[in-house]
Order: structure tokens, then sequence, then C-alpha cells
């Protein structure tokens, strides 16, 4: 499976056989200004409805658009949406947000979306194993980087890609990268947007891989 990050939350995630997932498609404005997306996907996951991450007619082709909470078959692959908050008082201030997880090469894939706040147990057991996390570490509108790390804790992934951090296109008042990476062990820094994963060549000890946006 390959992993390209196109910047923000969104990815491109593409499986040995071809299928094509993109997720939280962003649109591109003064305070995000990450390269256009120039991809076609077969199923868009989208983890709340703001702009930055539900801009679903950016994506080329004809994708099934996957929202909201519970258990859906789309294209052959099953698709489970964990119901949570944007922000840490039960979505007052910046409403719902949900939790993907899929499958996809035998490898169990949790995109964490605007996630504001801390798993609860039973968030926890709902999403179950993860092999690849994505999360927010950027703060101020989602969990900041001590958070994210609480949140690891609870998952044990065997991968963590951090996303919603601020970089040179994306100018929002939230924390760069270093705040999360700080004291961490096993972190992998690729000077590409795209990685390859294989279900045998995971890591034992969670890794942090961080990624280049797509130029």
């Amino acid at each position: 499976m390959k992993v390209k990050w196109l910047g923000h939350a969104c990815f491109l995630l593409v499986s040995d056989g071809g299928f094509r997932i993109i997720t939280d498609p962003y649109a591109v404005e003064q305070n995000l200004n990450y390269s256009p997306i120039k991809e076609a996907a077969d199923v868009v996951v989208v983890s709340h409805d703001h702009y930055d991450h539900n801009n679903v007619s950016a994506v080329w082709g004809e994708p099934e658009v996957l929202k909201g909470s519970g258990v859906r078959i789309a294209k052959g692959i099953q698709f489970r949406g964990i119901a949570t908050y944007h922000d840490t008082v039960q979505g007052e201030q910046r409403g719902a947000n949900t939790v993907f997880c899929f499958r996809l090469d035998e490898m169990n894939l949790c995109h964490l979306g605007d996630l504001g706040h801390v798993l609860s147990a039973g968030q926890v057991e709902e999403i179950g194993d993860v092999d690849i996390l994505f999360t927010p570490v950027g703060g101020f509108y989602t969990i900041d980087a001590a958070a994210a790390s609480q949140v690891c804790d609870q998952l044990k992934p065997k991968v963590v890609i951090p996303m919603h951090f601020r970089t040179p296109q994306c100018t929002y008042p939230i924390a760069g990268i270093d705040d999360f990476l700080r004291g961490k062990v096993n972190v992998k820094k690729i000077d590409l947007s795209e990685v390859e994963f294989r279900l045998e060549k995971l890591p034992r000890i969670t890794e942090i891989v961080i990624l280049e946006p797509v130029s």
C-alpha cells in the first residue's frame, strides 16, 4: 500500500490492487496553500463539513463519499465511522467529528480527522487494533501534541503519521510538528510525499513517519 500526503489532513491511499482512497480533501485558500488536489479516488472519507476537509469536488473521478458514523461497505471495503467531537466540550464549539477505520492490504488504518479530545474507553474499543494511525497534532482546532501523544498511547499503532500541523503552506494558528516530536524516539523523516507500507515490514515498536506534502 502506498500513502501520499497531499497536505493538511488529506492523504491518498493506494492498495496493491489499485484501489484509491482520499481522506479529508481540502480547499486551497489564503491560509491553506497546499497544491490543488489532482488525484482520482474510488472512495473519499470526510470527517466533518469544514472547507479544509470536505472539498469533495476537487477529487477526480466519481468517488463514493462517506460521512458520519456507522458501518458501511463502499466498493467492497468496510468502513467504520466512529462518532467523536471536534472540541473538548462535546461539539458545542466546533461540532462533530468522525474517525474512520478501514482495512487495506491486510493493514488496519485509522484516520482521526479533526479529533478534538482524548478518546474514551468506549471509543478506543470501537476503533480496535490500529496498524497505521493518521493523527492531528497542531492543537487549537484539534488535539495538541500532548493529547495526540496520549491518543497514540491509547491506540498503540505500529505507525503514526502526523497531520494537521503548521507548515509553510498552512498558516493557521496551530503548532508545527516539533512539539509532537519532542522526546520521541523511532522517528523517521522522509523527504518525499509518498511512502509504501507492507504488513510484514511494519515495525514492532511504534514508529513516527513524517512526510513532505506534495509540492
